[in-house]
């Protein structure tokens, strides 16, 4: 069963085997802390490692969400980040969580918990390395660029391993990792697990008419009528980026979140209003409101997140229910805006098979796994290989019949 989790709060530091020297450094090994939140760590230092890396792994979105009270120990994300310091030189670094829940995560393994307490054993609390509540992937193993990539890999590979053997811990899962991620994982012990998301990759595509030329014809109609429905029940979309949000915006934006995770009977408030005000102040350079409005009255709203050539699709609400409101605001009005500004893809999120009827195609997505337990990891093990091939097949049959033209 989840469980609240505790764990110490304060410095500890982890000796990594000299297996994996600097290059750069006459001392074989590196150090180790484990950090009890992104305020321990000099956010220029900790972002010189994310680069251009996507951004819900910088520290103005991870310390944001411990600031604010939306990952804490009493809502069952424990930050124990590690940070790889060679000397007093920040090389490396991951978010860690010690997780009593798999809330949030949208990696699922409640039926691994399930099977585990079947089996007698404990699943919470696990690790988790990741960027909370968000199922994009990037790069979860932070490395310096100058540094041996794969030694900081292969260092926090084995740190994680080490804790989970030592600790009160079931397991340790990375998730939405990056290819060289899944790489170094393996040769650690950690099992590759694959899924996919619905993505928009702009082909060349120069007017929101080349992609709509992109479809076969009825679906090309129907996307032009869902839009004309719209524009005829007197509704506007405004897209707002960087320092062009007005201030005043955030406080409804956070209403508008609430209405759609209030809706249904598995939403969960993850963020809070406190969040919401610290990146109106912090980080607000990365985000992109798409609102839309009768007159002066705000009726729905997006909250998108840009960094470089990748727009990231993160909440939706609206006040009114409208016919074909989400499509035009999620969908049509952010590809408008990918199309304008050079925007190469769009990660709307998890989930969503209308997505993939508006020429969003399913790409891959990798997770890593390592389960302490040898029998319960040797069952996850095969579940795994069967898992990978269905997903690949299903992919497949999703290009093969692509409401897209080929």
């Amino acid at each position: 069963m989840p469980c609240q989790v505790r764990w110490p709060t304060s410095h500890r530091s982890v000796r990594v085997s000299g297996a994996v020297p600097s290059p750069t450094n006459t001392d074989p090994a590196w150090r180790v802390n484990i950090l009890p939140g992104l305020a321990e760590v000099d956010p220029v230092a900790w972002d010189a490692l994310v680069g251009d890396a996507g951004p819900f792994l910088e520290w103005g979105w991870l310390a944001s969400l411990e600031e604010a009270g939306c990952v804490t120990a009493e809502t069952g994300w424990l930050p124990q980040h590690l940070a790889l310091y060679e000397g007093d030189r920040l090389i490396g670094a991951c978010p860690l969580y010690v997780k009593g829940h798999s809330q949030g995560e949208f990696v699922f393994d409640h039926g691994w918990a399930d099977a585990a307490q079947r089996a007698g054993l404990t699943y919470y609390p696990k690790l988790l390395v990741a960027a909370p509540f968000t199922p994009a992937s990037g790069v979860r193993l932070l490395s310096l660029p100058g540094v041996d990539r794969s030694s900081v890999m292969r260092a926090l590979g084995a740190t994680l391993r080490r804790l989970c053997q030592e600790g009160p811990f079931s397991s340790v899962h990375v998730n939405f990792c990056a290819p060289d991620e899944v790489e170094e994982l393996a040769h650690v012990g950690f099992e590759r697990r694959t899924g996919h998301q619905f993505q928009w990759i702009n082909r060349d595509r120069g007017s929101f008419d080349d992609y709509l030329n992109a479809f076969r014809s009825k679906r090309r109609n129907q996307i032009k009528r869902e839009r004309r429905e719209l524009t005829a029940q007197g509704i506007t979309i405004t897209a707002y980026q960087g320092t062009e949000i007005p201030d005043e915006l955030f406080d409804p934006m956070f209403d508008l979140y609430t209405t759609t995770v209030d809706k249904f009977h598995w939403g969960q408030r993850y963020l809070n209003r406190p969040l919401f005000d610290l990146l109106r102040r912090r980080w607000k350079h990365r985000l992109c409101f798409i609102v839309a409005r009768r007159g002066e009255q705000l009726v729905a709203g997006t909250f998108n997140v840009r960094k470089g050539p990748v727009l990231y699709g993160r909440y939706w609400g609206a006040f009114e229910e409208l016919r074909h409101l989400h499509f035009n605001v999620c969908y049509y009005a952010a590809i408008e805006l990918c199309l304008r500004e050079g925007i190469t893809r769009f990660e709307p999120g998890a989930g969503g098979g209308f997505k993939y009827l508006r020429g969003f195609d399913a790409q891959p997505t990798d997770s890593m796994h390592y389960v302490d337990d040898p029998r319960l990891g040797d069952a996850i093990r095969r579940y795994l290989a069967h898992e990978r091939s269905a997903n690949a097949d299903e992919i497949a049959w999703l290009d093969e019949r692509s409401p897209l033209k080929r």
